[in-house]
């Protein structure tokens, strides 16, 4: 069988995992030089074929290739980009299978989360339509632990982590000096849509009355009355009160606590300011003290206390996709399995991308507590394998950790027409 050469994409949001994937792929790839020949990067994700910006990884070294394994964000760049509606306007297809054909790539695999999903399909179907051999496999990669058919996604473990470990961390420092200043603390971690990482912060608790006091979900409709009462309610038993808000927390009409007013480029409404908007309303009802913070970036970009379950299952999904596509699958997603059993146990499935593509998956009900405001033993038997064991990246006498840098050399352009046409 002739060599094909391979396409590998990061997309959307990046973590502290989703590099371990990338040198999944290309250790697996360069390990199989006998089928694949070159392995190409998009520089900025999707944005890289359409442009014909491909990043040649051959030029980067073993060592380098190693380090990506530890290191955080996205190497070879990422995008937040929609491509069109191929009903509508098919161009953007057209072209990133022209970019293809004329670099002999005969095997796609695109880390990204639902939407990326999306777009692998319709790669994946187009080839089809045009008789274009293709393998296009998608591989998962999402901090809101929102893709359907896989028992979790590669990057929330990290943030699940980060999230735990901070709410307890900052937990015991307001326990600290709640006695004469702070009395309510006010964590805001991501989540549009999904509770999974506001619900991680639950496993910071150890027994009853342990931080975190109320976590607010965007499952559960915010009622501004229960929730003063409640922290109100806390601060007068323990002393003090600890908060965790997913970004996504609304009201019971849908809307959010905090819309910006913003949407990104696949149309979701851009978030951010929970935390200062719940912190005014404690301020001026109930008069406490208080201090509030924002993990934003800080928590997917925290792989100095990654989760090594994470990282290990984020390297298998690179190394898998590429198995798959050599084994002749396409249109599929690499699935994490979670097997049976008290003891935590995984392996590596699939699901086709037509049941996967612009599928959220909820944080269920049974794994909030009654009150809402809480989570549950289940939720707790779910998500605390996933932040189990340490990663920690190598060290410099600086006393800072050592990242891998690429070089990010771009082969040659063959195409005439540059992208927009």
């Amino acid at each position: 069988m002739a060599k094909r050469n391979l396409f590998y994409a990061q997309s959307g949001g990046v973590t502290a995992a989703i590099n371990a994937t990338a040198c999944g792929v290309i250790q697996t790839a360069r390990a199989n030089r006998s089928r694949i020949g070159k392995v190409f990067a998009g520089r900025n994700g999707i944005l890289g074929a359409l442009r014909e910006e491909l990043i040649d990884t051959g030029a980067e070294s073993a060592k380098t290739i190693a380090a990506l394994r530890h290191t955080p964000a996205g190497a070879f760049g990422s995008c937040r980009y929609k491509l069109k509606d191929p009903q509508v306007d098919d161009s953007e297809y057209e072209r990133l299978l022209a970019v293809f054909e004329a670099h002999d790539i005969g095997y796609f695999l695109y880390n990204g989360g639902g939407d990326s999903a999306d777009t692998c399909l319709k790669v994946a179907q187009l080839a089809a339509r045009h008789g274009y051999p293709l393998q296009a496999i998608h591989l998962p990669k999402t901090v809101d632990n929102d893709l359907p058919f896989t028992d979790c996604c590669p990057g929330f473990g990290s943030v699940a982590k980060y999230v735990a470990v901070s709410t307890r961390e900052a937990g015991l420092d307001v326990a600290s000096m709640c006695e004469t200043s702070t009395k309510v603390f006010i964590l805001e971690v991501m989540g549009r849509h999904a509770g999974w990482i506001a619900a991680a912060a639950g496993l910071a608790a150890e027994r009853d009355g342990d931080p975190p006091h109320l976590i607010l979900f965007p499952e559960i409709a915010f009622d501004p009355a229960r929730f003063l009462a409640r922290v109100e309610r806390t601060v007068k038993r323990h002393g003090y009160c600890v908060v965790v808000a997913s970004e996504g927390a609304r009201f019971a009409d849908g809307a959010f606590l905090a819309d910006s007013g913003a949407t990104d480029a696949f149309g979701h409404k851009q978030l951010g300011g929970v935390a200062p908007t719940l912190a005014a309303m404690v301020k001026d009802n109930l008069g406490y003290k208080y201090h509030w913070a924002l993990a934003d970036y800080l928590q997917r970009a925290a792989r100095h206390i990654a989760s090594a379950t994470d990282i290990e299952q984020a390297y298998a999904v690179g190394k898998a996709g590429v198995e798959y596509a050599l084994a002749g699958r396409s249109g599929v997603m690499v699935t994490i399995e979670r097997g049976r059993g008290a003891r935590y146990r995984w392996s590596l499935g699939e699901a086709p991308l037509e049941k996967v593509a612009n599928v959220e998956r909820k944080l269920p009900r049974g794994f909030i507590s009654r009150d809402g405001f809480g989570i549950t033993a289940a939720a707790r038997a779910q998500l605390a394998p996933l932040i189990a064991g340490e990663d920690y990246p190598p060290y410099g006498r600086d006393g800072l950790p050592c990242y891998a840098r690429v070089e990010q050399k771009l082969v040659a352009r063959k195409l005439k027409t540059p992208f927009p046409a």
